[in-house]
């Protein structure tokens, strides 16, 4: 049964148990993600969060076996932390230099993976299925984690042409150095940036609700090319409400946050689960 949105599903004393781990983690939608699958699909099992501090991850993390769990999604602040306290990571939460999802093996052992990439390639397939990778250039804002994966995600796609643009030039440098492949612009030319451009990503938190909105011209963007905002409070930031107004095809960041949890709960639960407009309408509803 329904829970306020949280914790669903038939549950029982067999039920399979999930979680999310962050300090705090009262603002975590996932429970609600997690929740809505469970119970659409009818699964004895309980998705909880956990308010985790920094000093107690690793603790928290080995307990997860003797607790019976499954496996965690990691949020803030541990998702960089986390890679120390597995005993495997895969090869593409190493490129992104973070773990969102732990999944316990057997013998309880705790392999961390990222499923960041996957959600944000697979919103841009569902919003903008006509979007190609492989000629025009792509443009990211930021050079922050969110960046990262993104960044991981569009190379592995295809994107033969990126230019990373931040606030602090030697960040975006330190993460274009780490994964080769990434043309370096001043974030004074962002608006220059933007010629000829196919994608333009922001993932700063600038237009973010709370935050100050991103001082960009499109002017020069063609109208052909795709808008992604990977923030989702609000759904249409600034950013999406002037390309649109402009004509061009906007993709907002809710999609990302409910692709990226499929993989995880695939593997704890051992379904399939879709991101259909039910769940958008759960996650965005009271």
């Amino acid at each position: 049964m329904m829970n306020n949105g949280t914790i669903t599903g038939t549950i029982s004393g067999a039920a399979r148990l999930a979680g999310v781990m962050g300090w705090p983690i009262g603002h975590s939608l996932s429970p609600r993600i997690h929740g809505y699958w469970l119970e659409t699909l009818g699964i004895d099992g309980a998705y909880v969060p956990l308010a985790v501090a920094p000093e107690n991850l690793a603790d928290a993390l080995r307990a997860l076996p003797k607790l019976g769990f499954a496996g965690v999604n990691i949020t803030i602040p541990h998702k960089q932390t986390a890679l120390a306290a597995l005993d495997h990571v895969d090869d593409l939460a190493r490129r992104i230099g973070a773990v969102n999802t732990v999944t316990v093996g057997a013998g309880g052992t705790l392999a961390g993976s990222n499923t960041d990439a996957f959600g944000f390639i697979e919103n841009l397939r569902a919003g903008a299925p006509r979007l190609e990778f492989g000629g025009a250039p792509v443009v990211i804002l930021g050079a922050g984690g969110a960046a990262r994966g993104v960044a991981v995600a569009l190379i592995d796609a295809g994107a033969a042409d990126i230019r990373l643009l931040n606030r602090t030039r030697a960040r975006a440098e330190a993460l274009a150095g780490d994964l080769g492949g990434i043309e370096i612009l001043d974030w004074r030319e962002r608006a220059d940036a933007l010629d000829g451009a196919a994608l333009l990503v922001n993932t700063t938190s600038l237009g973010m609700t709370g935050a100050a909105a991103l001082d960009l011209s499109l002017e020069k963007l063609p109208s052909s090319a795709v808008v992604n905002d990977i923030v989702y409070a609000p759904l249409q930031t600034p950013l999406l409400a002037a390309a649109r107004a402009r004509g061009n095809e906007v993709v907002d960041g809710l999609g990302m946050l409910l692709h990226q949890a499929r993989p995880a709960f695939a593997a704890w639960f051992g379904a399939e689960p879709e991101v259909t407009p039910g769940l958008r309408d759960h996650i965005l509803g009271p």
